[in-house]
């Protein structure tokens, strides 16, 4: 076997190619899927899907790699939207511009809320991450008025329809968003992926689990923390942006709730956080379970799905407390090893 044969395959002998196909497939089935769902309705559940997918998995930036459990990602959420939206009403400028942006300010703010909080342990970081994300929607409540930028306190802020396009990111159609956060949410597992198999991944994972270990072996645990919390808070940012251009209408409840960040890291904690697939798995449960609680019991039982969550949480801890992909990934080994032949184990 020469040198060439040797790079081109990984140590269990299957070709590059094989080891990728089925997520290569998984992809092409998810850019295809538009073509055959035509329904509004559907394509908006969809969208809906990989917005918390991706929302899920940028929070596992910091919420799981680094070991922490932060429950204040709404507010990035909401940064991101009223940048974005307050820049393009009052002095026309493109929302790819303000999420740009929006994400620069909520990198600034998510390094600042990490400085003093990493020190903190356990429920105490949870609290306190609550405690600065419920504070800014109160504040951006009763606000009408940040210096010169309007807010408009609770009543929000509505997007006119004026201009439709790719520069104003706003279409007539479901497909194009579908597309838009089907792309931003590849970005985001691409860039976990790299995270994961970096100096800053093993680190990160060596500093949550084992922290007084990590510093010992000098590891700046608190640092590397502080870069996950830059690049989690500002992929969050993001989202906010496309949230607000997707509805055309945001007000501090819709953007900012508590119930966007617990449901994000309930999807985390379910699926498996730490993990690639983990955010991926829990959306794809989750979400739905969730549009259906809304739709059918939203005026009699509001906040059902937060409960349905929390009850598939506690028998996920019990059984499966590394989440639902351990099981499921064991699944997908066992599958490929015996579609090719090779000699992983689960």
């Amino acid at each position: 076997m020469n040198a060439s044969t040797v790079t081109r395959q990984p140590a269990s002998g299957r070709p590059v190619l094989l080891r990728w196909a089925p997520l290569l497939l998984l992809l092409a089935f998810a850019f295809a899927l538009p073509l055959v769902v035509r329904s509004a309705t559907y394509l908006h559940i969809l969208i809906l899907l990989l917005l918390y997918a991706y929302l899920t998995t940028s929070w596992n930036l910091v919420g799981g790699f680094a070991g922490v459990l932060p429950l204040g990602h709404a507010a990035f959420v909401g940064i991101g939207a009223y940048t974005s939206t307050v820049l393009s009403l009052q002095y026309g400028l493109s929302p790819w511009i303000g999420m740009i942006l929006g994400g620069m300010i909520s990198t600034i703010v998510g390094v600042l809320i990490g400085l003093p909080t990493f020190k903190m342990r356990g429920a105490y970081f949870a609290l306190a991450t609550i405690a600065f994300a419920e504070g800014l929607r109160v504040m951006v409540e009763n606000l009408d008025r940040l210096g010169p930028f309007r807010l408009n306190g609770p009543r929000g802020l509505q997007i006119p329809p004026l201009e439709v396009g790719f520069g104003r990111l706003m279409f007539a159609e479901k497909e194009p968003y579908y597309y838009i956060i089907l792309t931003m949410l590849v970005l985001a597992v691409g860039i976990t992926w790299a995270v994961s198999r970096s100096k800053l991944g093993y680190c990160l994972a060596a500093g949550g689990e084992e922290p007084e270990a990590a510093q010992s072996l000098g590891i700046n645990v608190a640092r590397l923390k502080l870069i996950a919390m830059a690049i989690s808070s500002f992929l969050t940012s993001l989202a906010g942006t496309f949230w607000a251009q997707f509805t055309l209408y945001i007000h501090p409840k819709s953007v900012m709730s508590l119930d966007i960040s617990f449901e994000i890291a309930f999807i985390a904690l379910i699926g498996g956080r730490g993990s690639i697939a983990g955010p991926l798995l829990g959306a794809l449960l989750l979400r739905p379970v969730s549009d259906f609680s809304r739709i059918h019991f939203g005026d009699t039982l509001p906040g059902l799905h937060l409960v349905i969550f929390g009850v598939v949480l506690i028998l996920v801890m019990l059984y499966q407390p590394r989440g639902l992909q351990e099981p499921l990934t064991r699944l997908y080994r066992r599958g490929m090893q015996r579609l090719f032949g090779t000699g992983e184990g689960g």
